[in-house]
């Protein structure tokens, strides 16, 4: 038997070690551990609750509209607030232009690298080579010249996609990353005629990226790599869902299993800290969950906590918004699901696996840029865009949606007017956690036990972890 650490994983947002025990040619265990505690829960404890909004999105730099959104939602809850229409069209148009940003960037820029060969670059593509090489995947190439070469130029590309992507947040949004923008009650912004217009323009200008460019590539990818449908694979699938307006969700949320969709009760969840740098007993709601750090905790190695919904842990991201949206999601949704399920040749059993998390990430950006566009026709400009309010002397609330990576629930408590608990379960925390009392691994521990590999595993281990899309800041907070 050998032991393999991986320390840090590359390519992902954050410190994240994994090791893999290989034995005969097959990873027998795994562990994955975050390396880093932060506390900013433990910091928002006694503020003003309306800075929640703002100290939470300074947990990551990536997925700040995630946390952005979820705390306004949680706040809502508290306060009992409902956003006029215009307010959910300017928090989606804000929100959705960010998750393209992270699915343009996860394809390109920190999962492609995986499968392509930088080595033979000429001319202008050239500095790549040395950026890029040598590639955990040196051994496994599957591109002609010609492809390969393509698929660089548009990882060039790309670089200037995410720019517009993050110019159409910084456009409604006032900035990014860490928008000012959205609020409880909906939005400070009211855009101009002008304003509209330039969303507009950079929108079309993605769609034409995406329609054009991304969609042939990952179905190319696919089509090379058809056996990672098969890699990686988790099977229990929870979103939340995402992008509300006026009571209904564009992904809707529930749970997947074997092919069946139940709707998801939140009282359900729990995290625990058995394997994990915390004090605490037993597995508690995040609503009363109390967990003051514990570093010297003999049995512990992670930072992370060990979400589980109805006793077990789930997948969350993509493959479960994809999975979820075929059964209950409105129909350009499925269109677009069943569309590139068809033409990669697999079926939606196959999205949970480093493949298929690849192929819903360009579903979702496929049917969401379609979305926003509608959205924009649909602003009033002499609309309201918030509701006022006043704050409580006492209130509680949760705010539930899914991030570009997965399921992102806040929970707040307010006595005094003041945050007196605030708790954050984001979705690497779900993907990446360790194993919880029971001895039941985590999604991505699960992804990887079980899996064949040649020589010591790095190859593999490397691709299926990066389909994840791992963002440790967010799961450490």
């Amino acid at each position: 038997m050998s032991l393999v650490a991986i320390d840090p994983i590359t390519r992902i947002e954050g410190h994240l070690k994994v090791e893999i025990e290989v034995e005969g040619g097959v990873i027998v265990r795994a562990r994955c551990s975050g390396a880093l505690y932060r506390g900013l829960e433990l910091i928002l404890i006694g503020r003003h609750p309306l800075d929640a909004q703002k100290i939470t999105q300074r947990i990551c730099g990536v997925c700040p509209l995630a946390h952005s959104t979820a705390a306004s939602l949680c706040l809502d809850d508290a306060l009992g607030l409902a956003p006029p229409r215009n307010g959910q069209l300017l928090r989606n148009l804000i929100y959705g232009a960010n998750f393209l940003h992270n699915h343009i960037l996860h394809f390109y820029h920190l999962a492609l690298p995986d499968y392509l060969d930088p080595s033979t670059l000429e001319g202008r593509l050239a500095p790549l080579g040395g950026l890029l090489a040598p590639g955990d995947g040196a051994g496994d190439r599957r591109f002609s010249p010609e492809e390969n070469g393509r698929l660089l130029e548009h990882y060039v590309e790309a670089l200037v996609m995410r720019r517009k992507a993050q110019e159409l947040v910084a456009l409604f949004g006032g900035k990014m990353p860490h928008d000012m923008a959205i609020v409880p009650g909906g939005v400070t912004c009211r855009p101009s005629l002008g304003d509209v217009a330039a969303f507009r323009f950079r929108l079309r200008e993605l769609a034409s990226f995406i329609e054009g460019t991304y969609i042939p590539d990952l179905l190319l990818v696919a089509k090379r790599y058809g056996d990672h449908f098969q890699l990686g694979k988790v099977g229990r699938l929870l979103s939340f869902g995402c992008f509300p307006l006026e009571g209904e969700r564009l992904f809707p949320a529930g749970v997947w299993q074997g092919g069946e969709v139940k709707p998801v009760n939140a009282d359900e969840l729990r995290e625990g800290v058995y394997s994990s740098w915390y004090r605490g007993e037993g597995d508690s709601h995040p609503r009363e969950e109390e967990a003051p750090p514990d570093p010297d905790k003999a049995r512990a190695y992670s930072w992370i906590k060990s979400p589980r919904y109805q006793g077990e842990a789930f997948e969350v991201g993509p493959a479960a918004r994809v999975a979820v949206g075929l059964k209950l999601g409105p129909p350009g949704l499925r269109e677009a699901a069943e569309g590139l399920l068809s033409q990669a040749g697999v079926n939606p059993q196959a999205l949970s696996s480093v493949m298929g998390r690849h192929l819903a990430r360009g579903i979702e950006a496929l049917f969401l840029i379609r979305a926003m566009e509608d959205w924009l026709s649909q602003l009033d400009l002499a609309g309201p865009v918030a509701v006022p309010y006043s704050l409580p002397q006492e209130a509680e609330g949760q705010g539930l949606v899914d991030a570009p990576r997965g399921a992102l629930g806040h929970w707040i408590r307010i006595r005094d007017r003041k945050i007196a608990h605030y708790q954050v379960i984001a979705p690497t925390t779900w993907n990446a956690c360790p194993r919880d009392e029971a001895g039941r691994p985590g999604p991505i521990e699960q992804a990887l036990e079980g899996t064949k590999v040649a020589g010591d595993g790095l190859l593999e281990a490397g691709r299926i972890v990066r389909s994840f899309d791992p963002c440790l800041a967010c799961a450490v907070q």
